[in-house]
């Protein structure tokens, strides 16, 4: 699977350990940045995985920020994207299989290395459930049309 991770100065440490981490499961790693602790602005790092997912070059993406708060917001500005902040692995299964969520959102800050990779391996080994959560997924997508 390709996997698509952005973070920014407050999670790329995080980001580049589950990078490292995912490589090493057999993924293929789309590393959006940034690359050390220098201040940048989240938004940006959020829209790149954001493209990255509603251009096909990822199937699913993990962001980290340092409470996954920010960056998941600027994702979710993006319909393609159905982004799920996540501190533990339960959240990150149901935001998958209930949710269709093809993004999850962590913060370095608030949950440590193991719950991290925890938490992505919930989440990319789940597959949607379709059946009723299509029908609440469709009605996701039909709130964009609704803000147009």
């Amino acid at each position: 699977m390709r996997i698509a991770l952005a973070a920014d100065h407050a999670g790329f440490a995080l980001k580049d350990e589950l990078a490292h981490w995912l490589s090493e499961e057999g993924h293929d790693v789309l590393d959006l940045g940034t690359n050390s602790a220098d201040s940048v602005d989240y938004p940006q790092f959020g829209a790149a995985l954001a493209r990255a997912i509603g251009s096909g070059e990822a199937e699913r993406g993990v962001a980290v920020c340092g409470s996954g708060i920010g960056i998941a917001i600027a994702i979710n500005r993006f319909g393609q994207c159905r982004c799920a902040n996540v501190s533990e692995p339960l959240s990150a299964q149901l935001a998958r299989t209930h949710n269709d969520a093809n993004v999850i959102a962590l913060g370095a800050r608030l949950v440590g290395p193991d719950m991290a990779k925890a938490c992505v391996a919930a989440f990319v080994d789940g597959d949607f459930g379709g059946g009723r959560h299509q029908r609440r997924v469709d009605q996701l997508l039909s709130l964009l049309q609704d803000s147009d």
